[in-house]
């Protein structure tokens, strides 16, 4: 898996504190944008993040590109609806020279699941090369293709979406894979906005965790990447 982060908006904590400095000033935001001491955006940070007033975590966004992942990895995420998504099409890109696939470690740590697993891979493709040389199109020989195969995509977020992401699927309870882009992303984001990124990541990072009865049982307050 690689995850860049191609484009956030700049001086994100500023742009945020504007907004919501807005509201009670009696200047514009070009003004405050320019004119806000450091202090006074910290200032402001600390009040938004302790009310809940997180309307104003909108106006700061962040846009990623994410490759070698599964498609099993895409269908979870594009369940945040919040955020803007395009993938790599399988109805557009022939995989005419091989197909990569994601191998969970269950299944690699295995000699017999390996083995069920690779050959039932390219049973599948074998198949869908075959479909495309008997001139069946790419947008249809691909309900062949497994949730395991590789794609690309490229995501945005704005900030609240953001926290809300790395709450659920930084949790040791998210799925391994979706897991681990959540702490790549959280990583890539920390050093542009530390003060409102500060405690992003699971609901044990802050108290008692969010997941009741389904709790891995990690001790609270230390999230622990795992």
């Amino acid at each position: 898996m690689q995850v860049e982060l191609l484009y956030h908006t700049p001086d994100p904590e500023r742009a945020i504190a504007t907004a919501a400095r807005l509201c009670y000033a009696p200047v514009g935001a070009s003004e405050l944008m320019e004119t806000m001491p450091p202090e006074r955006v910290e200032s402001v940070l600390s009040t938004i993040m302790k009310s809940g007033h997180f309307s104003t975590l909108e106006h700061a966004s962040y846009t990623f590109a994410v490759d070698g992942v599964s498609r099993a990895l895409t269908h979870q995420l594009v369940r945040h609806r919040l955020a803007s998504f395009n993938q790599q099409s399988q109805r557009y890109v022939k995989f005419e020279d091989g197909l990569a696939t994601v191998k969970p470690a269950t299944v690699a740590d295995g000699a017999d699941a390996e083995r069920i697993f690779d050959e039932a891979v390219q049973a599948a493709y074998d198949a869908y090369c075959k479909l495309l040389e008997a001139g069946v199109p790419a947008e249809d020989a691909r309900y062949l293709l497994p949730n395991a195969a590789e794609t690309k995509i490229v995501i945005t977020m704005n900030v609240r979406e953001l926290l809300h992401f790395f709450e659920l699927r930084c949790c040791n309870r998210a799925q391994w894979e979706i897991r681990d882009l959540a702490w790549k992303m959280l990583e890539l984001v920390r050093p542009t906005a530390p003060y409102v990124f500060m405690d992003a990541g699971p609901s044990c990072v802050r108290g008692r965790c969010s997941e009741g009865k389904m709790t891995c049982g990690n001790p609270y307050p230390k999230a622990v990447r795992s």
